[in-house]
């Protein structure tokens, strides 16, 4: 294997000029966003002196999330998405101009903050998962995994990059800065989207609401590689994720030191840009359920070296070890979602992972604080990186399918004999379905 090819595939952003425009445009949008995350955080926590209240932040992004997410992708499967998604991104801009508003105003109302966050996370739900039906629209199948490692590098850039700039723009200038910049930013995002072609569902159902809600959940029922692909990443971030282990860990292990804290907490961020920068060889995995229960079983087996090590250097290797497999497992669930949901399912489906991806980090933490609460960090942590290697074995036993799920490119399909063709073609769907 040449040197060259470990590096990240970027053949979406020559060979598809809408996805480069957009992934421009969402790139400079993510970093407004991250901003905003800090100065919201920052301004709370000025305002009030409690950790508890800026943890509360959480609560206001999670649960409209979960309550509006996948209501809000059946609009998704009976609209033009690229509109939904333009309409959307307008009201977000429209939020962060009120943050701004508000920081100028010095208004310093919590009820305001917490509801303009409720309102920007409900419009997110309905937002992000009719943005992630347009990867397949936009790529030819096998550069659908390069494309998601390519958003995947968006977001652990914006997470390190935007936080950064924040913090600079808010010691000169102050919070409402990073307030405008993020609203600015959004002009990047709606660009891109406005120049897309328009993305009406294809075979809609013509209908939204709770029937067509429930229609998705019973395709993912009935679909191995579906809920098998969901049912994973949820387990790992669920059973494993470990950030709310970080501060004990630092305090029992390196003195308790701002500056371990800091290193440790960047480590998965660094992993991920690792594994993103690194991530030429996705694009050439053939069975990616496969691949990608490979990568929960390494990253359990990172968390429980993490939780028994007592060397630092041991330990940030580690998390960078977990952060790589996190982006790897990622990209390959979301790969798997697009290939193997119908295009009239897509925004509804992909609001279900919209709500894995919310939510597992959340109850991850909340479990490995508990878990730690009543026994030590260490348990917590190696208690949680076993349950995620168990859980990958019995999705693996669970769901064949997921197993032996191939990936077939458009030229492997043209150069099977049109007898072959038929006989495969009924032979997944009677393995998938």
């Amino acid at each position: 294997m040449r040197f060259k090819s470990l590096f990240m595939d970027i053949r979406p952003l020559r060979q598809s000029p809408p996805f480069r425009r957009l992934w421009a445009g969402l790139s400079v949008s993510a970093i407004g966003s991250k901003m905003t995350v800090f100065a919201v955080a920052l301004q709370v926590y000025n305002m009030t002196g409690s950790s508890a209240a800026v943890g509360a932040l959480g609560l206001f992004v999670l649960i409209p999330s979960i309550l509006f997410a996948l209501l809000g992708a059946s609009i998704a499967d009976a609209v033009d998405r690229r509109k939904l998604v333009l309409a959307t991104s307008i009201c977000q801009a429209a939020v962060s101009v009120l943050f701004a508003g508000q920081a100028f105003a010095e208004l310093n109302q919590l009820w305001l903050l917490y509801g303009l966050v409720a309102l920007l996370s409900i419009l997110g739900s309905v937002n992000a998962p009719a943005l992630r039906t347009f990867l397949p629209r936009l790529l030819p199948r096998e550069l659908i995994p390069a494309g998601a490692a390519l958003n995947m590098f968006t977001m652990h850039f914006s997470s390190i990059l935007g936080p950064v700039l924040a913090g600079v723009m808010a010691a000169v200038w102050g919070l409402k800065a990073c307030f405008l910049l993020d609203a600015l930013s959004f002009a990047a995002a709606l660009y891109s989207v406005a120049r897309l072609p328009a993305m009406p569902p294809e075979d809609t159902l013509g209908r939204s609401g709770l029937r067509a809600v429930g229609e998705a959940l019973g395709l993912i029922r009935n679909n191995q590689v579906l809920w098998g692909a969901l049912f994973a990443d949820l387990s790992l971030t669920v059973l494993g994720t470990p950030t709310a282990l970080l501060p004990a860990i630092n305090a029992a292990h390196f003195g308790g030191a701002a500056q371990t804290l800091g290193l440790l907490t960047g480590a998965m961020a660094l992993g991920g840009l690792f594994g993103t920068a690194f991530s030429g060889p996705l694009g050439r995995v053939s069975r990616p359920g496969r691949a990608m229960l490979l990568a929960c079983f390494v990253w359990g087996a990172a968390l429980v070296g993490f939780g028994l090590a007592t060397s630092l250097w041991l330990v940030l290797g580690l998390l960078v070890v977990a952060g790589m497999a996190d982006v790897i497992c990622v990209v390959f669930c979301q790969t798997l979602v697009q290939v193997t949901t119908p295009d009239s399912y897509q925004g509804r489906v992909m609001a279900a992972e919209y709500v894995v991806n919310m939510g597992g980090p959340q109850l991850g933490n909340f479990r490995a604080g508990i878990v730690s609460s009543l026994s030590s960090p260490a348990i917590s942590a190696v208690s949680g990186g076993l349950g995620s290697i168990v859980a990958a074995v019995l999705v693996a036993l669970a769901a064949p399918a997921l197993v032996r799920y191939q990936m077939r490119t458009q030229e492997d399909k043209e150069a099977t004999p049109v007898s072959e063709r038929k006989v495969e073609c009924s032979c997944s769907q009677n393995s998938i379905y």
